[in-house]
């Protein structure tokens, strides 16, 4: 948790009913949330193009970290109100349960794309947010756009797809669904180990961090690149 003494104690108690309310009433709707529509991602066509998929509802630990920093967030904003309430958790908290699918090369993002759209509306599932590319690199910045993705710029050095997705018209649980290549979540899990739910302090992890997004960048360039050397030599071979 961040530090007590920035908040006081009634800011910390509701802080922690909703954690409280999380972990008892939405927990395991998150993980169960997450785990089905990943069994959707998983049938063909799409799973042919997927190399494998995780799952997870938010940790309760991590949810408090993000609520304490909404709360600090509103604060810095000319003291606006913290208004995040057991009755708008859900539809405030859109990454309570999360899935993402991991990929080899950029070339198959747009049959990903197209089969991940198809398959949530004939399950019912509405995207309610995305896809949006988060990426720190122009070039894949442009090759997003080419293909009709809206881009941000992503300060933490990655590149990766999100969709927010909402179960139902007539829930209001979401789910955040990510695609990225498989360099790219090496490169995310060694972020995540170093700099979640707090940043690291250490200035020489920070660097090599920085350092690890460009190879993680030039490994994705090279995996691509390979497979489209394959491809245009079994074109040759027709």
């Amino acid at each position: 948790m961040s530090e007590s003494s920035k908040f006081s104690p009634e800011e910390i108690t509701r802080i922690r009913s909703l954690v409280k309310y999380y972990q008892e009433s939405m927990f395991e709707k998150a993980d169960r949330d997450a785990h089905n529509i990943a069994g959707h991602f998983r049938s063909k066509p799409l799973a042919n193009l997927i190399h494998s998929i995780k799952t997870r509802a938010k940790d309760p630990s991590h949810l408090e970290d993000k609520l304490f920093r909404k709360l600090t967030a509103s604060k810095l904003e000319g003291g606006k109100e913290f208004d995040i309430t057991t009755e708008n958790l859900v539809e405030r908290v859109t990454d309570l349960a999360g899935v993402r699918l991991l990929h080899l090369h950029t070339q198959q993002f747009p049959e990903i794309n197209a089969h991940i759209k198809s398959l949530l509306h004939e399950e019912g599932y509405l995207i309610i947010e995305g896809p949006e590319a988060r990426t720190w690199d122009d070039e894949y910045r442009k090759v997003f756009e080419f293909h009709g993705i809206a881009t941000i710029a992503s300060e933490r050095l990655y590149t990766s797809v999100h969709y927010i997705v909402q179960t139902s018209a007539k829930s209001k649980r979401t789910i955040e669904v990510q695609v990225r290549t498989l360099a790219e979540e090496l490169w995310g899990e060694v972020d995540h180990s170093m700099n979640y739910p707090v940043p690291t302090e250490i200035h020489a992890c920070k660097e090599q961090i920085k350092v690890l997004a460009r190879l993680t960048s030039s490994c994705t360039r090279l995996v691509d690149s390979i497979f489209s050397t394959k491809g245009a030599a079994e074109k040759l071979k027709q």
